[in-house]
């Protein structure tokens, strides 16, 4: 089940939509809003140490704040027990990556800023520290030379229902299918961000999390079969009204163009007539019924 659900995560927080999302709107800094998420692209590396393979997974995305390349690194912690040293194994993924950067770019001089989010799904509440130096003993005794290291700590399990409910995207419907599982909310959910969503492609990935769960036995199958029909019909609809919209488009494309075409040929045979030209040679050159062309002449004469 492991392998599914870190597949699943994997895919979905590789999604620029869905990444933008989690961090919008679960990572509470305001250095967030001036990410420029148009930058934003997936290193295909991982730091994980052979040991915790099994159990935790990691994205890296690369970004820009201010003109600087920054790198947010999601590391998704699937133990149904907590891990006390936990931000001792961060620290040592995080100095992986920087020294994989220090070989990978000979000549660079300072290091970029790494941003890391521990992703958490499991059923226990979530304990512990995700400061480095809460773990050492006396640490405050050595001033500026103890180790200062954090991470950032998103556990699913903490999020009230009520919160997740306000939010209403593919991030926040993903949580409460995780800490709060109910068949009749979550089709009603789904079908709320369905229509709020523009880009269909995160809720698409969203929905193939749930299938693919649902054929290892993590949902039922017929909620999950709710879910296929409503994205089904929806999309349905979606595209129906985008053909429709495409089509007015055309129409009315066609008709202006149908419009300056009019103009043209009447200012012609209005320049045609003033020569004093026949009407059979107006009619030829500019392609007006000759009843135009005479209702034309009146009106020019009165």
């Amino acid at each position: 089940m492991h392998q599914i659900h870190d597949k699943g995560y994997r895919r979905l927080f590789k999604n620029k939509g869905i990444f933008r999302q989690l961090l919008e709107t679960f990572v509470a800094k305001d250095w967030v809003k001036e990410l420029d998420f148009k930058t934003c692209e997936t290193l295909d590396k991982s730091f994980v140490s052979e040991q915790y393979k099994e159990t935790v997974s990691d994205i890296i995305h690369k970004i820009k704040l201010r003109r600087q390349n920054i790198f947010i690194v999601i590391l998704t912690e699937f133990k149904s027990t907590v891990e006390r040293f936990t931000s001792l194994d961060i620290a040592r993924y995080v100095a992986s990556f920087y020294k994989d950067y220090v070989e990978s770019n000979k000549n660079v001089r300072m290091l970029p800023p790494v941003f890391p989010i521990l992703l958490y799904n499991g059923n226990a509440k979530w304990t512990a520290p995700t400061k480095l130096s809460d773990l050492i003993e006396g640490s405050g005794y050595l001033g500026e030379y103890s180790l200062n290291f954090a991470y950032y700590k998103i556990a699913i399990n903490e999020y009230p229902k009520r919160y997740l409910l306000r939010i209403k995207n593919v991030v926040s419907l993903l949580f409460l299918a995780e800490a709060y599982y109910d068949a009749k909310l979550l089709k009603r959910e789904f079908l709320e961000v369905f229509e709020k969503e523009k880009d269909k492609g995160p809720i698409s990935l969203l929905l193939n999390w749930f299938i693919q769960l649902r054929k290892h036995g993590r949902f039922p199958e017929k909620d999950v079969e709710k879910l296929e029909r409503i994205y089904q019909s929806k999309k349905e609809v979606h595209a129906m009204l985008i053909e429709a919209l495409e089509r007015e488009k055309r129409e009315l494309s066609a008709k202006v163009t149908a419009k300056a075409k009019r103009e043209q040929q009447t200012e012609i045979a209005r320049k045609m007539l003033v020569k004093g030209l026949n009407l059979p040679l107006i009619a030829e050159v500019t392609g007006l019924p000759k009843k135009v062309i005479l209702q034309l002449k009146q009106e020019m004469e009165n």
